[in-house]
């Protein structure tokens, strides 16, 4: 039985958390040093977090943990408004002058700005930034690379950048914290020529330490701007160490814990903020978790067995049951955060249609003496993904009676995802971080593909890669289309029409977007948790 099931699983999910909460908490309970600069102030904000940043410099970081810090202290020429995905100048003047081809980009510049060791910022200081993240080949290097041409100074305050092919996300590349000004002084335009202790750029903080478990930001005395709203920042790095993180906010020892606290410990911290013990932020995550079907395999190349898949899918018991709530619905590939999100497979399908996903599978020609056998592939490593694959399970043995099979199955990391691209699974449970904010980025490299045909399905692009193996030719029209579309009207209306396509063709099934939470104590403001899961450090304050 379906509630036996998921009660069996419900129940193992929570031993294992408990146990490990157990284990780890007991074992590790140490606190911040008190000898080190990250500790309670007044004046200043302590926070805490598990992840250590690989480099600090913007043309080599690709993770968050870094990209956090450079976000704080340095700065790009466009920016998101805080909490939303809406794009606004911040060392540009203005949105960009665009040629009519949509090639060219005019950007003015801000004036009156200088980097933290004095030097002076120009259109020769941010072209050589671009510049320079192209040139030295850096993790996150092709994110421009593979769409600019040229960078140029063309005026002491105006930059001119030429792309290689039109795309309107541009713009979104130019908010990338890795494609902030940094200062020509110190810095070096060369393959590998990285600086990963430190950053010096435009922002409203400088880095004044990074080491292994400590991170100090101080007030930018020369910014240009607004000041921040404290007087600087203590980090405390746990190195990994969730339960460090999770007793050292409990015992007061930081203002703020952010990424990454396990569902459990998440779980015990918002019960305790309905006592008033200390406040929950919480923010809508970009990170799309989804489930990939492999059109080229039996019997996932019929549509009406992936459209009966997507019209099973009970959402709400793997959140409640899975994801102890902590996920958020979604029903497309493009997140709830921008405004182009279509709940397009809700408005398919429903949710939990049980009836509707019969009587596709009965039109596909399966039954219980002929079933649909789908194993659904997941890194061994993902305890989360391995009990949504038993979930799901659970959920056709018993409503389906054995017309549809879910078998879960699991390899470690390495192979799952060298195996997706060779089409070795039917199907598959996955995650997507995205590479920079605009709804390309959630369709893009889900459903182009340069090579392919109605017959072979996609032998060479994303969808291939991605282990789909779609082609569908009107949709990579569509997709070029947006990507040289200005007008943000007309991208939405192509946005529209892409996502009911995925909703019909069912390539993937959107399941839930992540949720990221922040703990602050009651005397702390202020705190806010962008899109991009970054967090901009200068509007905490405390009470005094």
């Amino acid at each position: 039985m379906l509630d036996q099931k998921l009660h069996q699983w419900g129940k193992y999910l929570s031993l294992f958390l408990l146990c490990f909460y157990l284990t780890v908490g007991c074992n590790s309970t140490q606190t911040p040093n008190s000898s080190t600069n990250n500790t309670i102030d007044s004046n200043r904000i302590s926070i805490g977090t598990t992840l250590k940043p690989r480099t600090l410099d913007p043309a080599d970081n690709y993770e968050l943990a870094g990209l956090n810090i450079i976000y704080n202290v340095a700065e790009t020429l466009y920016t998101y408004e805080l909490g939303t995905t809406n794009i606004v100048p911040l060392l540009a003047t203005e949105m960009p002058q665009v040629s009519e081809d949509g090639i060219t980009y005019n950007i003015p510049l801000r004036q009156g700005v200088t980097f933290s060791d004095g030097t002076p910022f120009n259109s020769e200081a941010m072209a050589f930034s671009l510049n320079r993240f192209i040139s030295n080949g850096g993790k996150p290097a092709f994110l421009l690379a593979d769409v600019v041409q040229t960078v140029e100074a063309t005026g002491e305050y105006e930059i001119t950048i030429k792309l290689k092919q039109p795309f309107s996300a541009f713009p979104a590349l130019l908010a990338f914290p890795g494609t902030s000004a940094v200062s020509p002084q110190f810095y070096e335009i060369g393959a590998g020529k990285f600086n990963p202790n430190t950053v010096i750029g435009t922002g409203k903080y400088k880095l004044t330490e990074f080491d292994s478990d400590s991170i100090t930001l101080d007030v930018n005395e020369n910014y240009w701007g607004e000041a921040p709203a404290n007087q600087g920042i203590n980090m405390q790095v746990y190195g990994g160490n969730s339960a460090n993180l999770f007793n050292s906010f409990r015992t007061g020892a930081i203002d703020v814990a952010y990424q990454s606290l396990d569902p459990n410990q998440i779980s015990n911290l918002l019960q305790e903020t309905s006592n008033n013990k200390w406040q929950v932020i919480d923010g809508s995550g970009t990170v799309v978790n989804y489930l990939v079907l492999n059109l080229n395999q039996e019997p996932l190349n019929k549509l009406e067995v992936r459209q009966a898949i997507a019209a099973l899918m009970n959402r709400n018991v793997i959140n409640q049951r899975v994801l102890q709530g902590q996920g958020e619905l979604v029903y497309s590939l493009i997140p709830t955060a921008f405004d182009v999100y279509q709940p397009s497979f809700y408005d398919a399908y429903g949710e939990a249609n049980i009836s509707k996903a019969k009587d596709l599978i009965a039109k596909s020609g399966y039954s219980s003496e002929n079933p649909a056998i789908v194993e659904i592939w997941y890194p061994s490593g993902s305890i989360t993904r391995g009990i949504v694959a038993e979930t799901l399970k659970a959920l056709v043995e018993k409503e389906f009676d054995g017309a549809i099979q879910f078998v879960p199955q699991s390899v470690e990391s390495a192979s799952f995802f060298s195996n997706l691209s060779q089409g070795i699974y039917p199907a598959a449970l996955a995650d997507w971080y995205p590479d920079f904010l605009d709804a390309d980025n959630y369709v893009q490299p889900f459903l182009s593909c340069t090579k392919g045909s109605n017959s072979k399905g996609c032998e060479e692009g994303a969808a291939q890669s991605r282990g789909s193996f779609y082609y569908n030719d009107k949709v990579n029209q569509l997709i070029n289309r947006q990507r040289q579309e200005i007008n943000p009207e007309t991208r939405q209306t192509i946005f529209a029409e892409l996502q009911q396509i995925l909703a019909q063709d069912v390539p993937y099934i959107p399941l839930w977007q992540t949720k990221d939470y922040a703990f602050a104590h009651n005397n702390v403001k202020g705190l806010i948790i962008n899109p991009s899961q970054n967090i901009p450090f200068w509007m905490i304050e405390k009470n005094s």
